[in-house]
């Protein structure tokens, strides 16, 4: 982990980076501003302590953020065996890890009852018989829906089960000696309507209250993920919530909360420089922006580039849903250059390697950069098979106040701390002595 004085700031990184990839090879690498993950839970701890965040590795399982999030104390909700496998490898205590995929296989479920995992979250019976098989010791959270008016119902009540459901589901753990422990939701970051919370913590108490009848002894809450990273979003959320948690599950309950912020902690800590490997021009306007139409030339060319990353890699959730970001180019050009209407594809020339539909960017060559923030949650620490996809580096960096800030806290461990180099500003570092990387 490159650590840089104060004189550094991330785009000198990035320079440094691209000026050693242009001699050694120009492959697409992320920068991971690690101090950024402190600052998120500095903010978290100020805004919405005591619920403890439980952070979900499927977002970024990078070893660097692994790392970091363990040494701050923060737990971790994985999805399958190789991410409980690579948060035990950080020494993360059984207690701090719970299992939340809601279609679990059952040899993951051995290997979590054998590692000493027991909170796991459960939606419907089936799933509840196959845990009850495989996991003597496990402690379930019911995955209840949450009803969101405003978002699309199918996708809404793809998992999480309803009220009238979860007695039904009382009733066969308590016949198959399954203990349940507490309740879980999750409100999509796309919800805008706040009163979603309030609906789920009054269905989550309902739940609890249930529970009682049936001699459950409940003390766990989660209340998911959901956080967009943004404090404001934070406080938002807080200001709804904290009033019906003080009522409905107040510190004298016994009743932990927790949450899983995910794209909170990582999205913003990383950003990815990618290459332009190929460029077409094309002579047909569909590709035009909104508006530029009008004021485009006949004779104006419409630029297509193809980059050395895409959607089978680092931009995988370009599939699903809109790109949360836009590119910047590297290199200098005057402002009054001219712009031009422009998409970016991926090198698997296929047809669903877009990776932005349409933008205005200056005229652009092979060899050039482009650079994406925001580029923290998504594939990051995954592979991919395709087409013998290569994945971009990462260069991990902090700052030396963040580091001073980490010691101070006391949240430094030995190990950890082994980790970071000191990096003077504004260099051209070789690449043997530039910054520690994970492929």
């Amino acid at each position: 982990i490159g650590l840089l004085d104060e004189g550094a700031t991330l785009a000198d990184v990035i320079d440094n980076c691209i000026y050693e990839h242009t001699h050694t090879g120009k492959r697409a690498f992320y920068v991971g501003d690690l101090g950024k993950l402190v600052k998120k839970n500095i903010q978290w701890q100020n805004v919405m302590a005591p619920i403890k965040p439980f952070y979900p590795v499927r977002c970024n399982s990078t070893p660097g953020v692994l790392e970091i999030l363990g040494t701050l104390g923060v737990g971790f909700a994985c999805s399958n065996k190789s991410e409980m496998a690579l948060v035990q490898d950080l020494g993360i205590s059984p207690e701090n890890i719970i299992y939340t995929n809601p279609c679990k296989q059952a040899s993951q479920i051995k290997y979590a009852a054998k590692a000493g995992i027991n909170i796991l979250t459960c939606d419907n019976d089936i799933e509840l018989k196959k845990i009850a098989r495989n996991h003597l010791n496990a402690k379930l959270l019911l995955h209840i829906a949450t009803e969101d008016i405003t978002a699309d119902e199918e996708m809404n009540m793809k998992f999480g089960t309803t009220l009238k459901n979860c007695r039904h589901l009382m009733e066969c753990a308590k016949e198959l000696g399954v203990q349940i422990v507490g309740v879980k939701f999750h409100v999509s970051s796309s919800c805008k309507e706040l009163q979603t919370y309030i609906h789920a913590i009054s269905d989550a108490r309902c739940v609890f209250d249930m529970a009682e009848e049936f001699g459950f002894k409940m003390n766990m809450l989660d209340i998911g993920g959901g956080f967009t990273g943004s404090e404001l979003q934070l406080e938002e959320v807080n200001h709804v919530i904290r009033p019906l948690l003080d009522v409905y599950f107040p510190k004298e309950s016994g009743v932990t909360v927790i949450a899983e912020p995910g794209f909170y902690y990582v999205s913003s800590a990383f950003t990815l420089a990618v290459n332009i490997i190929a460029k077409k021009t094309v002579e047909y306007d569909k590709l035009l922006p909104s508006g530029v139409e009008q004021t485009r030339n006949d004779d104006e060319p419409i630029f297509t580039y193809y980059i050395n990353d895409g959607v089978y890699g680092s931009f995988a959730s370009k599939l699903s849903e809109k790109l949360n970001t836009i590119p910047e180019v590297h290199k200098k050009y005057k402002e009054d250059e001219p712009l031009f209407a422009s998409s970016l594809w991926g090198p698997s020339c296929d047809e669903l390697d877009q990776v932005v539909e349409n933008c205005l960017l200056p005229e652009l060559s092979v060899g050039d950069w482009l650079i994406f923030d925001n580029m923290g949650s998504g594939t990051l620490g995954e592979q991919s098979t395709f087409n013998n996809y290569q994945r971009p580096l990462i260069y991990y960096m902090m700052s030396f106040s963040d580091w001073d800030e980490m010691q101070d806290a006391g949240i430094a461990s030995d190990t950890l701390m082994k980790n970071f180099f000191f990096v003077p500003s504004c260099i051209q570092l070789s690449p043997e002595d530039r910054f520690s990387t994970a492929a």
